[in-house]
């Protein structure tokens, strides 16, 4: 295979989407072919500027594709964030550092903008580490094998005075933009959803590469009838080799912003009449599902894995839009190969605020800025990075310290995909 370098990365022109679509369907193996309804579809909520393309001899051979994003930090904080998708680079392609290119202008962008994050879900777990990027957050998914759950199969609704409606994909525009709202403002790695997202996700915009079948919409409201949570569902038709119902029900997405509105979701899609098994949908690691269960076990974890990963473009402003439980102070030595966040950091932080800036004091911990992703939300611990040798002691003490600053009691999670 001939390698050339006169390979033109650059920010795409309205003329070169159909191009670009089909590199983006051959990069994730779909079929390269580009229909008009998809071409209007994506010109119509792209940003030009902000959607790179790799160009050998005219045809797009990579994509790369950024939109703005608000990433809620522990204690709820929303920061602004620079959300990659579209990440590809066609076969004949790879291993010219072409993503290398992409990566490095859209983060300088993004640092210029004032971005204090960037975000990404990883397709691979070795390639985006190479950036600056962290694993933040992890998913989980379970399945629930319902005779095995205790719970009443005579269930006929929430014991708590609230009451669960079947409503339709109109109604969840209506309602759930604000309720995804509420819990986004309260939960750590929560990211924002545009209209477009709703519109999708309840057909009100179908595309040619997404077959659209209508799921099932449940709505829990609380005894004074607000709206406290949501489902989207569906079910297979399963009927067994003994004409037994064993259909399974999966979840495709589940708000509650109280464990009340939680339980009685779980505990309706559990009751549904010819439902054998439940599948969770992506949840939290820690989610409270199996344990409001009267026997826990019928829950089983079948996927976990890391969900949304972190680049922190702006320490300062990192750290000082979270909170923090403890108090103390640490001298952080932050490496970062692509120098956009690189520096000795002083951070003060109490429960009534914190406060960080460049220091020359003596470094305290020192690590990379993809470990310093992976800490920010509070899920991974300095203690066991710097066991892996992936974070370094300057001071005995430093990674226990970090510990008790920055972990938190729930983990974050990230509810969406994008």
């Amino acid at each position: 295979m001939t390698h050339r370098d006169d390979i033109d990365v650059r920010a795409i022109t309205e003329a070169d989407i159909p191009d670009w679509i089909r590199a983006l369907n051959t990069g994730f193996l779909r079929s390269p072919a580009v229909s008009e309804r998809e071409v209007a579809d994506r010109g119509s909520y792209i940003v030009p500027e902000r959607t790179l393309g790799a160009f050998d001899g005219g045809r797009c051979v990579a994509t790369f594709r950024s939109f703005p994003q608000e990433l809620t930090a522990v204690g709820g904080t929303a920061v602004p964030a620079h959300a990659i998708t579209n990440v590809t680079v066609t076969p004949t392609h790879r291993r010219r550092g072409l993503l290398t290119r992409m990566m490095a202008r859209d983060l300088t962008a993004a640092k210029e903008r004032g971005d204090v994050v960037a975000t990404l879900i990883a397709a691979e777990y070795p390639i985006y580490g190479r950036y600056g990027f962290g694993p933040a957050t992890t998913a989980a998914e379970w399945t629930v094998d319902v005779p095995r759950t205790g719970l009443d199969p005579r269930w006929s609704g929430p014991a708590d005075g609230g009451r669960i409606d079947l409503v339709d994909g109109e109604d969840v525009r209506k309602a759930g933009p604000e309720l995804h709202d509420r819990l986004r403002r309260v939960q750590p790695g929560a990211v924002s959803r545009d209209a477009r997202w709703w519109q999708a996700n309840t057909g009100a915009l179908v595309l040619d590469r997404a077959p659209w079948t209508e799921p099932f919409y449940a709505v829990y409201r609380s005894a004074s009838g607000e709206v406290e949570g949501m489902v989207s569902y569906e079910s297979d038709d399963n009927w067994g080799d003994v004409k037994q119902p064993l259909n399974t029900a999966s979840v495709n997405w589940l708000i509650a912003v109280t464990p009340a509105a939680e339980r009685a979701l779980w505990e309706y899609l559990c009751s549904i009449d010819w439902i054998a098994r439940v599948k969770t949908g992506w949840r939290a690691p820690d989610d409270l599902l199996p344990h409001l269960l009267p026997d826990p076990r019928a829950a089983r974890i079948t996927t976990q894995a890391d969900w949304l990963w972190v680049r922190i473009l702006d320490v300062v402003r990192a750290l000082e839009a979270r909170t923090y439980v403890g108090t103390g102070s640490l001298v952080l030595e932050v490496t970062d190969r692509d120098g956009l966040s690189a520096g000795r950091y002083l951070l003060h932080a109490a429960p009534d605020g914190a406060s960080c800036a460049s220091t020359t004091r003596d470094a305290e911990l020192t690590l990379d800025v993809r470990e310093l992703a992976s800490l920010w939300l509070g899920d991974e611990s300095a203690v066991r990075l710097a066991a892996l040798g992936r974070v370094r002691e300057e001071r005995a003490g430093a990674a226990s310290l970090a510990d008790a600053l920055l972990r938190t009691s729930r983990r974050p999670w990230c509810p969406d995909i994008f």
